[in-house]
């Protein structure tokens, strides 16, 4: 299945993408509206609200993230591609995140107006 031109979201706040020890425990501060928690071999990795990230932890602030609206079936294709690559063109990186309904976007805040900016001129819609 293709998909053609996307609608996404914005969800409110700026988030960080924090990285852990691997052996750590998830912190209790790892919760809110969104959160992602990965664990592999290397790191844990967390991507939450960055207010509620202390300080000490090593952290890349300043994101921003789009939720697409789905869901989509496993067997679309095109999905990242119709969004990763009008923001490559336009020199600006993404990080992406797979959920078993949808996928969300992360952006850093200082390049966010423009890359919506790029997004809805490649055919996507914002909502709200």
């Amino acid at each position: 299945m293709k998909t053609g031109g996307q609608r996404f979201r914005v969800l409110p706040g700026q988030y960080a993408v924090c990285r852990l020890s691997p052996d750590a425990a998830v912190p209790a501060w790892a919760a809110g509206p969104f959160v992602n928690i990965t664990f592999t071999d290397d790191e844990l990795a967390i991507i939450c609200p960055a207010e509620r990230v202390p300080a000490e932890v090593r952290a890349e602030r300043d994101w921003r993230v789009l939720k697409l609206v789905g869901p989509f079936p496993f067997t679309a294709t095109g999905v990242l591609a119709s969004l990763a690559t009008p923001l490559a063109r336009s020199g600006i990186s993404l990080l992406s995140i797979a959920t078993y309904d949808t996928d969300y976007f992360l952006v850093k805040k200082d390049v966010f107006e423009d890359a919506a900016k790029v997004l809805i001129a490649a055919g996507h819609t914002r909502l709200g």
